[in-house]
Formats: C-alpha cells, structure tokens, sequence
C-alpha cells in the first residue's frame, strides 16, 4: 500500500485532520497536503510516519511495509 493511501485510511479510521495528522507524525502541518500535491519524502521522514502509524490503534490491521511510489 502506497504511503499516501495509508495515511488517508488513518485520517479516516482515527477522525483526524490532515493538518494534525502531520504535526503530531512529522511535525509539519503541511505534510499530507504536500503529499497529495507530489512531495516526495526522504527516508527518515517515512520512518517517522511508520512509527507513528504503527503506534496508532486505529491502523492496526493495516500494517506493514510503507512504499512511496
């Protein structure tokens, strides 16, 4: 599953912004947006969505490996 489908499925499940998706994941309001718009992050920011997915409750069923393409 792609990084950007993972993400909107939490904003689903979790009933959270994107904006406040991305300041408590990256610390950066602006991260999901940009996302949708083509940003393309760098490892270490994909490994801090994947921690904080995987801490998430609300993602449980679907973790696993994050691919950005």
């Amino acid at each position: 599953m792609k990084l950007l489908d993972r993400i909107e499925n939490h904003l689903k499940e979790a009933r959270i912004s994107a904006t406040r998706f991305g300041r408590r994941a990256v610390g950066d309001p602006r991260f999901v947006l940009d996302l949708r718009m083509g940003r393309r992050p760098r490892r270490r920011t994909l490994e801090r969505v994947e921690k904080y997915l995987s801490r998430s409750p609300a993602m449980a069923p679907a973790r696993g490996v994050l691919r950005q393409d």
